[in-house]
């Protein structure tokens, strides 16, 4: 069955809500609307939708000039195999004294090595983004220099493969939490799987806002691997929520954007030690010095 897909981009976040309500209401209906932000920092929203069947394309001309987008971009998909597609790209990911890996990918496992099982999920953070493997390759780093971290948190923690690398390293139990319940769901399952459960707690939480959180800091050690944006305003609560001679691993930062984050985080006691780009990102290590 062939996938078609419709996409087209607009400023503001309100309008581009009205946009995606008012697609769902065309004929043939889509299967699927989805509305999201670009990660590029230009303040675009991007709407996309999925179709079995050819969409209408006068509807969506009369929709974009309605709303003020671009016009819309229709793609006919191939029809593919996406079990074999997620085995034959998601191969096994090396950060350091990390590998992360899928089930399919079992047998590859080496020796010597902190496996982490990642299936590829609804949740981000599956090793293969810049981001993620940023903050492996940082927590690698962290074990090198002989930082010992015993109270560790994962905010906005996605599959929670930061939260598990640590707890791999680490005796104490790691606090994971995601503003997103099917995140918080993806991360348990997670823990499940690589025989974790008792060494990561998932909860649900925006910033730090779950009294788990606040009755285990401060930390020795927080991830937050998500976006500039939410970055930039947690700054306070995540620098009060760090322990003195404690390190933030930070990250979802593109490489032009990590200067405004140095600048705010320091603003707020938490300096820079370390910083790599891979690709388009930046992944930060900050310390709140004594």
């Amino acid at each position: 069955m062939p996938t078609y897909t419709a996409l087209t981009t607009l400023t503001g976040r309100k309008e581009a809500a009205a946009l995606g309500e008012a697609m769902e209401r065309l004929t043939p209906e889509p299967t699927g609307v989805g509305v999201f932000e670009l990660e590029d920092g230009s303040g675009l929203w991007e709407i996309g939708g999925y179709f079995t069947e050819a969409p209408d394309q006068a509807g969506l001309a009369l929709l974009s000039e309605l709303f003020g987008a671009r016009a819309f971009v229709i793609s006919e998909l191939p029809e593919t195999d996406w079990v074999a597609k997620v085995k034959r790209e998601l191969a096994p990911v090396v950060a350091g004294r990390f590998f992360v890996y899928g089930s399919h990918d079992a047998d590859k496992v080496p020796d010597g090595v902190e496996p982490l099982l990642i299936d590829a999920a609804m949740a981000f953070g599956t090793g293969h983004h810049g981001t993620t493997l940023g903050c492996l390759k940082a927590l690698d780093w962290l074990i090198g220099q002989g930082k010992a971290k015993y109270r560790v948190a994962d905010i906005g923690c996605g599959t929670a493969v930061l939260a598990m690398a640590a707890a791999r390293t680490w005796p104490e139990t790691v606090l994971a939490s995601d503003i997103d319940p099917v995140a918080v769901e993806v991360a348990e399952a997670n823990v499940r799987a690589n025989d974790l459960v008792g060494r990561v707690t998932c909860v649900e939480a925006a910033g730090f806002d779950n009294p788990a959180l606040a009755k285990a800091a401060p930390f020795d050690l927080i991830f937050a691997n998500i976006l500039k944006g939410p970055l930039m305003a947690l700054a306070p609560e995540l620098c009060g929520a760090l322990a003195l001679d404690g390190h933030a691993i930070l990250s979802g930062i593109l490489v032009e954007q990590a200067d405004d984050i140095i600048a705010e985080y320091a603003r707020h006691g938490a300096n820079l030690v370390r910083r790599e780009d891979i690709g388009d990102w930046t992944t930060l290590i900050l310390c709140r010095e004594l």
